[in-house]
């Protein structure tokens, strides 16, 4: 069974050519959004997924403009508002050490290297030159985790833990 992993999701159509607003869930931009390159859309209520080829990108404001092959109209990119790009299993590339896809971070436990428990990793943002964690505390508040080496000291994928020394004020 494949499995898929969020790329984007698309919440508007941009223009009158038939490209569309993606809010992106991935930090391999340049990569997943390359022309030639495939992405499956997968819309609510749908069991099957539609390739669509990538034709163009770019980036207007805080979204990524994507074109795809064949679709040159607003109309055709209209139907597809709401709708997951995703990317199946085989597409992902071997990483180099210390890089993670964002679906081995989320759901790690993170704990101090005193053995504390902080919470678990929810999201990650990627706001500029590293990126950012987000962890759900026991207190439900969130801790903003940076992936800086002085912070993250060990990730164990396979035991979906974090390991952080964490600096003075990071932690609620």
């Amino acid at each position: 069974m494949t499995q898929w992993f969020n790329v984007g999701k698309i919440v508007n159509t941009h223009g009158i050519r038939g490209e569309v607003r993606v809010i992106s869930k991935t930090d391999f931009k340049a990569e997943r959004y390359k022309p030639g390159n495939t992405l499956y859309l997968f819309l609510p209520g749908c069991n099957e997924p539609v390739a669509l080829t990538i034709e163009s990108h770019r980036v207007h404001k805080q979204f990524d403009l994507l074109k795809f092959e064949g679709f040159d109209s607003i109309e055709e990119a209209e139907k597809w508002k709401g709708g997951m790009l995703k990317v199946s299993e085989d597409q992902l590339d071997e990483l180099g050490e210390n890089e993670f896809y964002f679906h081995e971070i989320i759901g790690c436990e993170v704990v101090t290297t005193a053995g504390e428990k902080v919470g678990t990793v929810k999201e990650i943002l990627t706001p500029g030159a590293n990126d950012v964690w987000v962890v759900k505390t026991a207190q439900q508040e969130e801790a903003l985790i940076p992936y800086i080496e002085d912070v993250v000291k060990k990730v164990d994928k396979k035991e979906k833990r974090i390991v952080i020394e964490p600096m003075e004020g990071l932690l609620p």
